[in-house]
This record gives structure tokens, C-alpha cells and sequence, in this order.
């Protein structure tokens, strides 16, 4: 029964159909982007090069039924496809209703594209493998000071107590991980569904000030606010905004500078960049050294530092997931997060939150 070509050109995935002699009797409009091919007509040799493909059709003609494989493209950008490559049997042969001369479709192609679901597995694996290395460090200090307070310093009454202070930074260390981990798995599973309610951006800003301007001033820096009291509420969550807030002026305090001021700052907007919305925009700036350009794209990703020097000189409070955690947590608000850094001049991070 021949078979219309529209049928395969509204396929999202590509699908190539040869011959007996691998010729290309068709292939559909997702196939031809990908590999720049024909439409039909020539050897698939010439237009497709990647050897898994030409070793399944090899495969085919070696009696193989089916034969299945993952194959990458790496330009223009690297996508990932599950191929399946089948051989129709005598019975099942087809041809094209408008290509009456072209022979009759011997072997299918079938490309899935599996590119986000690679992606997602590698980054839960990367995830795990830089949750582990986070947690060893801390654990490894907890039983290297324990095991010395067991033999050599058992006795020692000062080193003692320099160790248990240690200990209880470590343990405190791990602790705050391990609840940024469960918070950050509790954003990522409710990130589909947004705010309903109403709330007052201001007073997220009071909550999380209320906690850090102390901290603040221990670092010898000051916390300068400029939040009117009749923006207009927004649609949010009360304590997940805080949590935002928090991250991000905490952010400001570890890599800003003593002597200088952290400025947080208010608006109202008729317009969120890229939305159309209205909403309030808060923005958080610190004069810390500031971020190249090319590291700004990575800043939310888990557990990313900037460079090793600079890692080293971030306190052992900061678990590298406060980023990722106000990126989600922003997405689940159809809101938005922007970074502006300049070296040498400090870092202005802006939320974006829509009022309707």
C-alpha cells in the first residue's frame, strides 16, 4: 500500500526510508535538517557519514531484524538520538504514492530524540558525584579530629577544645548542605506548579535583613535599603521569596568587600524583561570583586565555583546550592533572575516577579 510522504514529514523526529540497494527512497523534513540530506534519491553514504548509522545498515543486511543504538550529532549543537533501524519483510514493503519510480522501502530509520533525557542523567550524575565530594570533605575532617582526640591529643586540654571547635563548624557545615539539598529536591518538585497567592515583597526583604544585618556588620559591611512600602503585591510564596532574598544578599556579604555597602533596592515595573507582565523588581549589588563575563551563564549551577583561588576563600557556610536554589525557585514563579558583574566593580543580581 503505498504511503503518503506528509504522513512522515509531520513527524517531529527524523525518518529516513532506503532500499534494497540503500538508496534514499525518502526523508522527512526532521531528517533532512539534521543531516542535511535529500529528500530522496543517492547513497546515504554520501550525505550521512556517522559510521552507526552505516553499521546498522550493515547489520540489516546481515539478517538483523532490528537493530538499536544511540549515536550523537556534535554540531551545530550537540543533540543525541536513539536510532532504530529496521528491515520490513517482503510482505511489508511500501513505496512512496508520489514516487512511483523510486523501488519499494526495504529498511527504516528512525531517529528519537533522547538529547534532554542524556542531558538530565548526566547532571543527576554530576549532582551525585559533587553532593559525595561535598559531604567526604567535612566527614573526613570530623573523624581525622576524632581519631586524633582518641590517641595523640586524648590528654591535650587546649588542643581539645581547638578541635571540638572544628568539629562543630564541620558538623554545622554538613548540616546546612544537607537541608540545601532536601530544599533544593522540594523546589525542583513543585516547580510546575506556581503561586497562588498574594504576598508583600517588602516584607520578604525585612525577614531576610533582619537575619543577615548582623552578619553584615561583622564583616565590616553595610546593608543599605531603598524598599517602599506601597509596591504592589505580587503572586508568590512568602517564605520561598525569603528564601531567595536571603541567598542572594548572603551571596553579597561573602563576596563583597569590608569598608563597602550592599545595597537592596525596589521597583515597581510596568514590564518584566522578556514577559510583558508587570511585577516588582528587587535588585541585590554588592562592591566585591565581581564576575568575568564568560562565568556569569554558570553562576546557578550546582556546586560551580568561579575558580579554585576564589572557592578557597568562600566560607565553609556557603555549600555552593543558593544559586541553583533562587533559580528555581524564581522559575517557579514565572518570575526572572538577571546578573550584571563587572571585575573590579561588584555583582547586581535583579529578581523579576510578576504581580498578575
Amino acid at each position: 500500500m503505498p504511503v503518503d510522504n506528509k504522513i512522515y514529514d509531520s513527524l517531529p523526529d527524523p525518518v529516513i526510508l532506503l532500499d534494497d540497494e540503500r538508496n534514499v527512497v525518502y526523508a522527512n523534513r526532521a531528517a533532512r535538517e539534521l543531516l542535511d540530506c535529500g529528500a530522496h534519491g543517492g547513497d546515504l553514504a554520501i550525505s550521512v557519514r556517522h559510521p552507526a548509522v552505516l553499521d546498522a545498515i550493515d547489520r540489516l543486511r546481515e539478517g538483523a531484524g532490528e537493530f538499536i543504538a544511540e549515536i550523537s550529532f556534535p554540531v551545530p549543537v550537540e543533540r543525541t538520538f536513539e536510532l532504530n533501524a529496521m528491515r520490513l519483510a517482503d510482505e511489508g514493503l511500501v513505496a512512496l504514492s508520489n514516487k512511483p519510480d523510486l523501488q519499494a522501502v526495504r529498511d527504516v530509520l528512525f531517529f528519537r530524540d533522547v538529547t534532554q533525557a542524556v542531558r538530565a542523567d548526566q547532571m543527576r550524575v554530576d549532582f551525585v558525584a559533587n553532593a559525595s565530594h561535598e559531604l567526604r570533605s567535612p566527614l573526613a575532617a570530623l573523624l581525622g579530629f576524632i581519631e586524633t582526640l582518641k590517641g595523640p591529643a586524648i590528654d591535650d586540654e587546649d588542643a581539645r577544645e581547638r578541635f571540638l571547635d572544628i568539629m562543630e563548624r564541620e558538623a554545622h557545615r554538613m548540616r546546612r548542605l544537607i537541608d540545601d539539598l532536601l530544599s533544593l529536591s522540594r523546589v525542583e518538585a513543585n516547580e510546575h506548579v506556581r503561586p497562588r497567592g498574594q504576598i508583600q515583597i517588602a516584607s520578604c526583604v525585612r525577614a531576610a535583613l533582619d537575619v543577615l544585618k548582623p552578619r553584615a556588620a561583622r564583616e565590616g559591611m553595610n546593608v543599605v535599603t531603598d524598599v517602599p512600602t506601597t509596591l504592589p503585591p505580587v503572586i508568590g510564596d512568602n517564605d520561598q521569596l525569603t528564601q531567595v532574598l536571603h541567598n542572594l544578599v548572603e551571596n553579597a556579604i561573602i563576596h563583597g568587600r569590608a569598608g563597602t555597602d550592599i545595597t537592596v533596592t525596589a521597583e515597581a515595573i510596568e514590564r518584566i524583561p522578556d514577559s510583558g507582565r508587570a511585577g516588582v523588581a528587587v535588585h541585590i549589588r554588592d562592591r566585591g570583586q565581581g564576575i568575568a563575563k564568560d562565568m556569569i551563564p554558570r553562576l546557578t549551577e550546582r556546586f560551580f565555583r568561579v575558580d579554585p583561588a576564589r572557592s578557597r576563600s568562600v566560607p565553609t557556610s556557603s555549600t555552593g546550592l543558593g544559586l541553583a536554589i533562587v533559580k528555581h525557585i524564581i522559575a517557579r514563579h514565572r518570575g526572572r533572575l538577571t546578573i550584571d558583574s563587572n571585575l573590579g566593580e561588584g555583582s547586581t543580581f535583579s529578581i523579576y516577579i510578576p504581580s498578575e
